[in-house]
């Protein structure tokens, strides 16, 4: 199972899809693509601790973690 964690001001969703499901690739596809159009930054896990920004869905990810952006001001 892969997962896509979205982090927000009510705290963080989780939404679990199997990468072998074309129907569940296609909704977490399209899940990362909203998302990221509604200006929300994407990372995947690399090591322990460690992650990396991912400007793609990556369907061989284990887990990408959705957060908003800081703005200052």
């Amino acid at each position: 199972m892969a997962t896509q964690i979205v982090m927000d001001h009510t705290g963080h969703s989780r939404h679990e899809f199997d990468a072998g499901d074309a129907e569940a690739l296609a909704k977490a596809e399209r899940r990362f693509r909203a998302l990221i159009g509604e200006g929300f930054t994407a990372a995947v896990r690399t090591a322990e601790g460690e992650s990396c920004r991912v400007f793609a869905f990556d369907p061989t990810a284990s887990e990408t973690l959705f957060f908003r952006r800081l703005r200052g001001g």
